[in-house]
């Protein structure tokens, strides 16, 4: 699925890890959440007279990913009539609205070392293994995908701020994954 392309699909992610971005005007990719556990992942489109287009790019980031596919009519028709179905949906609603606000809330009030700080706090929830010296990040996230994840237009800067925060002590990088030594610390960057 890709943005622009009409779908006449809902799919909802049953296992596999997947990023969900939006293309900005300007052709950069702009990362809002990965999804790693059963959700939604193409609810959020835009209904248009000559069909759906999706909002939302959804790429796969794991080696696998099954997905249940399910015909957007028949999907609504549910909701219409199952009140259980309609609050789950409600609830998906909610949630995604809040992690965006919370998301925008920290590019915006913390500064890019900030962002970056709340981008790497929120792929503990996702990735985060206990080890002995801090939180394993247990899958390989590039600096390019977190500076998408945190409006910096270019690599080069979550690199340097990586390092600061490896110079901090406050995190390290174990087999090209990041590890998480100081988990306070980390949060004290955060707003």
């Amino acid at each position: 699925m890709y943005q622009g392309i009409e779908s006449e699909y809902l799919y909802v992610l049953k296992e596999g890890v997947v990023k969900l971005s939006s293309i900005l005007r300007n052709g950069r990719e702009f990362n809002i959440t990965y999804v790693c556990e059963p959700d939604f992942v193409s609810l959020l489109e835009e209904e248009q007279l000559d069909g759906v287009s999706a909002l939302f790019n959804v790429r796969i980031e794991s080696d696998e990913a099954t997905f249940y596919r399910v015909p957007r009519k028949v999907f609504w028709e549910w909701i219409d009539k199952d009140i259980k179905l309609f609050r789950i949906v409600d609830n998906f609603y909610r949630k995604r609205l809040v992690m965006i606000l919370e998301a925008l809330q920290k590019m915006t009030v913390n500064g890019k070392k900030g962002a970056v700080c709340a981008c790497l706090y929120n792929f503990i929830d996702c990735f985060g293994k206990q080890k002995a010296e801090g939180i394993l990040i247990d899958f390989p996230v590039t600096n390019e995908d977190i500076a998408g994840f945190c409006g910096i237009s270019t690599r080069t800067s979550v690199n340097r701020i990586l390092r600061e925060l490896r110079e901090e002590k406050i995190i390290d990088i174990v087999q090209h994954k990041i590890m998480i030594c100081d988990q306070y610390s980390l949060q004290n960057y955060i707003s």
